[in-house]
């Protein structure tokens, strides 16, 4: 009866602590709800919201052979005589109206002075031989992209636009060698219409949207059943990390809690204690009982709070239970062995802030790197060098339906460490106060 009144007063005492029942409970929900509103998010189609880049383009292309292209073929069925105008066109059109907003100036002046007093993001100057240049096998068009230096995202969707738009109409060189080779010397002046007919070509949108020079594609989120293999995702997703905040912050207030043994040392109460007519085996029982149900609390409260707030589907209750049991064993013994090394409280901050710290980050590498096989494959070997990654491995095992016979072994696994932790802690603690 002393044992359980010694245990129900340590316990009182560790929850009377804000602090500690922020540390308990606070953060390891909090972490688990700012990963559940940032994958929440994504799953559900969301994101940010682009503001739409301000071009201002010069145009000074001149044109060169005759521009024959058909409206039909151009974004919006604009016009172009030029290959200025089309690439005009194309930053016009409805499609990507949505990421750019274009103006037209007279000067190249003009672009870059804009972009200087931030009226626009990107300046786009078109020579006035640039369809010219185009046209010619032995040239090389250039057009001039220039930028505010300060943004990155919304220049590199233009400059992006632009590539695609260039890398689409490289073919023509590849087009103009091959007739070159080809044709006899009396055809070879007709080099021009190779070029524009190919680009002719090239320009279909109609026929074939695979074969456009510029795709751009709109997606609408829709409730799909794609939606709830996406909610499947999510749940699996924050369950692991709530599944790893838990061991990670069990496994302090395991050391916590039996740090109280240390600090009671220090203040003297404990002696005292040991001159009363309790046995020490009983006082140190209460103590070590104190840590075991402090940490079950803690474990139960997490699960089932999760389980109402984020919905994780933790499993089979008997397997969730079992797997619960091993957390609360291996997380306690853990704190019990590693303060029975400790002679102050003092020395305590610094293990706990380095040792627990290090051995849990390495219990989770294989939560962290679900995405990652090669993280998978370190996390498989280098998180079971510490318990937290049994701890970790048995839990995600019972999350993803494992067998009985599959969890056990990982079971007794956790059960050995927890074994070998509480004998050292229980024999160093009784030759201390022996």
């Amino acid at each position: 009866m002393k044992v359980f009144d010694i245990a129900i007063k340590d316990m009182l005492r560790s929850f009377r602590s804000a602090f500690a029942l922020v540390f308990m409970f606070g953060i390891p929900l909090l972490m688990t709800g700012m990963f559940y509103l940032m994958f929440g998010n994504i799953a559900q189609g969301g994101g940010f919201d682009l503001p739409r880049t301000k071009v201002v383009i010069a145009n000074l292309d001149e044109g060169g052979p005759r521009l024959q292209i058909s409206t039909k073929n151009i974004p919006g069925g604009a016009k172009a005589s030029t290959m200025g105008e089309l690439i005009v066109s194309i930053l016009q059109s409805e499609e990507i109206a949505e990421l750019v907003e274009v103006s037209l100036v007279s000067s190249a002046a003009a672009a870059r002075a804009a972009v200087d007093g931030q009226a626009a993001q990107v300046a786009i100057v078109i020579p006035t031989d640039f369809s010219r240049q185009f046209a010619d096998p032995d040239e090389q068009a250039i057009i001039e992209f220039y930028q505010d230096p300060t943004l990155t995202i919304g220049p590199g969707i233009i400059r992006a636009l632009i590539n695609q738009f260039m890398d689409g109409m490289a073919g023509v060189s590849i087009a103009v060698d091959v007739f070159l080779d080809e044709a006899p010397p009396d055809d070879q002046a007709m080099v021009g219409q190779v070029v524009w007919r190919y680009m002719d070509i090239s320009l279909v949108q109609d026929e074939d949207p695979a074969d456009a020079l510029l795709d751009v594609k709109k997606s609408t989120p829709t409730a799909t059943p794609d939606s709830e293999e996406d909610d499947t995702m999510l749940q699996r997703i924050v369950g692991a990390i709530m599944g790893a905040m838990m061991i990670f912050y069990a496994f302090f207030t395991g050391a916590s809690t039996a740090q109280s043994i240390l600090k009671e040392e220090e203040e003297r109460t404990l002696p005292r204690l040991f001159t009363t007519p309790t046995p020490q085996a009983a006082i140190l029982s209460g103590k070590f009982l104190a840590v075991f149900l402090t940490v079950l609390v803690q474990v139960v409260v997490l699960i089932v709070v999760s389980r109402l707030i984020f919905d994780i589907q933790w499993g089979r209750p008997d397997m969730v239970a079992l797997a619960a049991a091993g957390i609360v064993l291996i997380a306690s013994t853990f704190g019990i062995c590693i303060n029975s090394f400790l002679k102050t409280t003092k020395q305590g901050g610094v293990i706990f802030g380095g040792v627990l710290t290090v051995t849990g980050m390495l219990g989770m590498i294989s939560i962290f790197g679900m995405n990652s096989p090669a993280a998978a494959r370190l996390g498989d070997t280098v998180s079971l060098l510490v318990p937290q990654g049994w701890a970790v491995r048995c839990l995600s095992q019972v999350m993803n339906g494992a067998l009985a016979s599959d969890v056990w072994p990982t079971i007794l696994a956790m059960l050995v460490w927890s074994v070998a932790f509480f004998v050292i802690g229980v024999w160093r603690f009784n030759r201390r106060y022996v």
